[in-house]
């Protein structure tokens, strides 16, 4: 008798929890900060204390390349120099902040990324003749420059290097090359970097792949879709796995950390530890949370998904104002922040309107 009663108290217990569960309250998506018609790229945020960093490429209207989110109001980081339009100090100012990122040690990394024409997935919008690349990291404890690499070994007029992840462990920074078609492994003591998984299945966008937004194709007056080759990736906060994936294809893809490390490994060798985790639908940017789940921005639905370690899909929130969310950032108080970029509805989508909802904003959302 005494299992009955248990038993019942515990089908009653299942029951009363899924009753809370379909009665909680969907994620909500909050606002953070607005930036007029300043476009906001890239995203991260460091923790112990939490801060939140919005990175902005250069065109006009401009005003900061990198900023720290204070209260609301964007302040110019690490200082007002940094941040500086010149022309003749490229190493010393940004150039075209394109992406951020937070190590497990909590310092920032910036990756100022201006490809040139031919590279970029923008065609002539690319940011400098030639292209420009170069990778800051910033102490965050005393909020200056430590270190800058330049990438001498790359082949700046091929590349289009887009997002950052920093590997403390194995001492590498990891980058997406759209133009490459490939990952850019940099090596952080030595400066060195090499190409890896170069036209490799998952680092190719399908060409037959068009975005389809906001009910049309995203494609320019020449007849051109936007096509971006391997784009989005992730890094795992115990840095065992590395996510990737190209925009132009629905699939999420992944390789461990000891593979990609490996400089003996040939791509082809390298190509036997990649693993397509899960089917995704079009996503941008990506982040991973500490319990292993990586978030995917997801512009078709206006949402932001999220994959488990075992390789689940699920909806953190959808909401109308999630037009090309672009980068994210997790941050200590249990949110994660975001941006939107709203590529699709730029003029060169739509026969020269603006079909952007100004103001630009960041925003943020409940965990799970």
């Amino acid at each position: 008798m005494k299992r009955t009663l248990n038993g019942g108290r515990g089908i009653l217990a299942v029951l009363m929890a899924a009753t809370a569960i379909s009665r909680a309250e969907p994620a909500k998506l909050e606002e953070v900060a607005s930036f007029g018609k300043n476009q906001p790229i890239g995203m991260a945020v460091a923790s112990e204390p939490n801060r939140v960093f919005v990175s902005f490429p250069y065109k006009e209207p401009f005003l900061y390349g990198l900023t720290e989110i204070v209260g609301g109001e964007r302040k110019p980081f690490p200082d007002d120099e940094w941040n500086r339009r010149v022309t003749e100090k490229p190493d010393t100012h940004f150039v075209n902040v394109q992406d951020l990122f937070v190590d497990k040690a909590n310092h920032l990394w910036v990756l100022d990324s201006a490809p040139g024409a031919a590279a970029s997935i923008f065609g002539k919008e690319g940011g400098r003749e030639g292209g420009y690349f170069k990778l800051v990291r910033i102490d965050l404890a005393k909020n200056e420059v430590a270190k800058v690499y330049d990438f001498p070994d790359l082949p700046k007029d091929k590349s289009a290097i887009n997002d950052v992840c920093v590997d403390l462990g194995h001492g590498l920074a990891y980058l997406s090359d759209p133009g490459l078609k490939a990952i850019v492994v940099l090596d952080l003591e030595s400066g060195k970097s090499r190409i890896a998984l170069k036209e490799h299945p998952s680092t190719l966008a399908d060409p037959d792949f068009k975005l389809h937004l906001d009910g049309k194709d995203v494609v320019d007056g020449d007849g051109k879709p936007f096509s971006s080759n391997v784009n989005g990736i992730a890094l795992t906060k115990d840095e065992k796995y590395f996510y990737y994936r190209a925009i132009n294809q629905t699939k999420l893809y992944r390789i461990p950390t000891q593979h990609l490390a490996d400089a003996s490994l040939s791509d082809v060798e390298l190509g036997k530890h990649v693993e397509m985790v899960a089917e995704t639908g079009v996503c941008h940017g990506m982040v991973a949370d500490a319990k292993g789940n990586v978030f995917v921005t997801a512009s078709a639905d206006k949402a932001i998904k999220y994959v488990t370690p075992e390789g689940k899909v699920h909806t953190l929130v959808t909401d109308d104002r999630l037009i090309w969310p672009d980068s994210m950032g997790v941050g200590s108080d249990g949110y994660l922040y975001l941006t939107c970029a709203q590529i699709n509805r730029a003029p060169k989508y739509h026969g020269g309107e603006d079909k952007v909802e100004y103001p630009f904003r960041a925003f943020r959302v409940k965990l799970p």
